[in-house]
């Protein structure tokens, strides 16, 4: 198994996960198979806003979640299979809506950002993801003639805005400082009930992005937080948490040398 991938057992339960660390580390991995680290002696970058969309449906009694390859000459995660997702843009910020997200969901991801940052954070998700995959997590436009950011045009040309109130606020995970790029990665799901179209465009940032289930997608080649947040997914899917900004999401970090699965 690749260096940085794990196959998460059965027996994951991600509501216990509250202090829990499960690795120690005083340094980085030493692993020279592990390429994907910071160069000796260079300092530590700090985290980008980052968000990451998982649409799912349910098959008969399985769960699907659209996934892709990244292709393998990424300097992030080559070859690993994820869910469509990257950087919060500025255009990000100031993109309208057609609705807003749920109160519980603005309450929670607002216990670590600004109400703009947070409102930011869902708008990548789902700019994101229409630029990876084509899929539109949105409603009609409710200005249309309004004017948009430039890298939101050709999501506002099909006549929608994004749904916000479509989000659901699962995971979230901070890059370690020994690797050479970082992220402060907020996870998102939502129904694919709410999106406005069904085929999969690929911009050819990720490869043959399809719908695959849970159980498969966990014999993939994946990142371990991908992993935990397809168990997290499930758990929620099963037992749906109480709609209150006071239930806990999973948070994922790297702290005085340790890797540490807390709560938020």
């Amino acid at each position: 198994m690749p260096t940085g991938q794990h196959r998460l057992q059965r027996s994951f339960s991600p509501r216990c996960l509250q202090g829990r660390e499960h690795q120690t580390m005083a340094e980085p991995p030493k692993d020279h198979n592990d390429k994907n680290l910071r160069k000796p002696g260079t300092k530590a970058l700090r985290p980008r806003d980052a968000a990451t969309l998982v649409l799912y449906r349910k098959a008969g009694r399985k769960i699907e979640v659209v996934m892709g390859e990244r292709h393998g000459k990424h300097s992030f995660m080559p070859n690993n299979w994820v869910f469509p997702g990257g950087g919060v843009e500025r255009t990000d910020w100031r993109v309208r809506g057609a609705n807003d997200l749920q109160p519980h969901v603005a309450a929670h991801l607002g216990k670590a950002a600004t109400a703009a940052r947070v409102r930011a954070l869902a708008a990548a998700a789902i700019r994101e993801t229409f630029e990876e995959t084509g899929l539109i997590l949105g409603k009609p436009d409710p200005e249309p003639e309004k004017s948009v950011p430039r890298n939101w045009r050709d999501f506002f040309a099909t006549g929608h805005a994004p749904d916000f109130e479509a989000l659901e606020y699962v995971y979230r995970a901070i890059t370690p400082p020994y690797r050479p790029r970082r992220f402060n990665a907020r996870f998102f799901m939502a129904d694919a009930d709410r999106l406005a179209n069904e085929v999969i465009e690929s911009s050819g940032e990720l490869l043959d992005i399809h719908w695959v289930t849970i159980e498969k997608a966990l014999t993939l080649p994946i990142p371990r937080i991908t992993g935990v947040v397809l168990r997290t997914i499930e758990d929620n899917l099963e037992n749906p948490p109480p709609r209150s900004g006071e239930h806990k999401v999973p948070l994922f970090r790297y702290l005085h040398g340790k890797h540490l699965d807390l709560e938020e």
